[in-house]
C-alpha cells in the first residue's frame, strides 16, 4: 500500500494519479490543478473537442473533463505519462488503421506526453463518438 504523502489517503500502486481532497467542478479547476507542462496540451485537447462538439455541455464526471448530451460523449483526463480519451468501447475499434502508434485498449486511447497531439483526429473521433451516443 502506498500513502500520499499530501492528503493521507492509500493506494494499491505507488505514486497511484488522484484528487488530494476532492475532484475539480469545472474543467478549467480540472486544468488548473494539473502539472504547469501539462496544461497547454489539455487545454489544445478541450478546444478540439470543444470546437468538434459545440452542441454538448461540458462537465466533470468521473473526475474528468466530459462532454455530454443527454448521456456522456468522451472523456478527456491527465496522467503523470500521457493524456487518456476515453471515446467508449467502440472507437478504438473503428478508427484502429488512425490510432496505430497509440497505445489503446477498449475504450482508451493514450498519448504520451512525448507524442504529437492528433488534434484532427481527436476532433474526428469526438464527432462520431456525437452521431453514436448524443440524445
Amino acid at each position: 500500500m502506498w500513502k500520499c504523502p499530501k492528503c493521507g489517503r492509500s493506494f494499491k500502486n505507488e505514486n497511484q494519479s488522484h484528487y488530494c481532497g476532492s475532484a475539480p467542478e469545472t474543467i478549467d479547476e480540472y486544468i488548473q490543478a494539473q502539472d504547469e507542462g501539462i496544461r497547454d496540451q489539455l487545454q489544445y485537447v478541450r478546444e478540439a473537442i470543444r470546437d468538434a462538439l459545440p452542441n454538448t455541455t461540458e462537465k466533470i464526471s468521473w473526475a474528468m473533463p466530459t462532454y455530454w448530451k443527454g448521456r456522456n460523449i468522451i472523456h478527456f483526463a491527465a496522467f503523470k505519462d500521457h493524456i487518456g480519451i476515453y471515446p467508449g468501447g467502440e472507437a478504438t475499434t473503428v478508427f484502429s488503421d488512425k490510432l496505430k502508434g497509440y497505445k489503446t485498449s477498449k475504450g482508451t486511447i493514450q498519448i504520451r506526453h512525448d507524442q504529437e497531439l492528433p488534434l484532427e483526429l481527436i476532433k474526428e473521433i469526438a464527432v462520431w463518438c456525437y452521431g453514436r451516443y448524443a440524445k
